[in-house]
């Protein structure tokens, strides 16, 4: 009988294990690190960000397992090299939002028989890149919005939510990182800086002659608005 306190106690520590939630997954690191950096003929990159998280519904980033926000920092570190002398590169976060909204869901006895979606997730990312000469006076920019929706079941489990934004935040960055890649190089052409090793980058006049054979000036007429 002295026993019984203990196998009780066993059995409802036992319950309340089972009971629990299981614990919340590791999320693998969102990195660029395996792509090749586009070198800018800046001597230097910084990163402002004007979006601020509201904390607060419809917006639900701040609650994602990694941030858009933070993602887009890093994009910024890794994808970014400043291989020049003079000028500055800002990139500037104008928006790392995810919007909740609630979808119709059929109630009472028919939600019986339904597995409706109950949530969509809109996520929008929004960046621009100054070139900046020394005396802070633009000479071209770019800017790029990324936009990704995923929608989720009733009865979605925390873990399987948060699976949920983490992907989502995965792709839109990916389609971010793409988009302006492809833009950088098209519209800041005279700003990418090649490898090390080609002639372009050490001879005056090779580059002299590509921007006038692509009709690029040094001050395209992508200067800041």
């Amino acid at each position: 009988m002295r026993r019984a306190p203990a196998v009780l106690a066993f059995a409802f520590a036992a319950l309340v294990a089972a009971c629990q939630s299981p614990p919340a997954p590791g999320w693998p690191e969102i990195t660029f690190a395996h792509r090749t950096p586009i070198r800018l003929d800046v001597a230097r990159v910084e990163v402002v960000q004007i979006y601020r998280p509201p904390q607060a519904a419809p917006n639900v980033e701040h609650l994602f397992p990694i941030t858009p926000a933070a993602v887009l920092r890093r994009w910024a570190k890794e994808r970014l090299k400043a291989a020049g002398t003079s000028r500055t590169a800002r990139v500037t976060i104008v928006n790392a939002a995810v919007i909740e909204t609630k979808l119709p869901t059929h109630k009472g006895l028919q939600g019986l028989f339904y597995s409706d979606q109950a949530q969509r997730y809109d996520a929008t990312l929004e960046v621009r890149i100054d070139i900046l000469d020394d005396g802070g006076r633009a000479l071209g920019h770019v800017r790029t919005v990324a936009e990704r929706s995923r929608t989720v079941t009733e009865g979605i489990s925390l873990n399987e939510r948060s699976r949920v934004w983490f992907e989502l935040t995965e792709a839109v960055v990916r389609d971010f990182d793409t988009e302006m890649e492809r833009t950088i190089r098209r519209y800041l052409a005279d700003f990418v800086l090649p490898g090390p090793t080609s002639k372009w980058r050490t001879d005056p006049r090779v580059r002299a002659a590509r921007a006038s054979a692509t009709g690029v000036r040094w001050q395209w007429a992508g200067s800041a608005s």
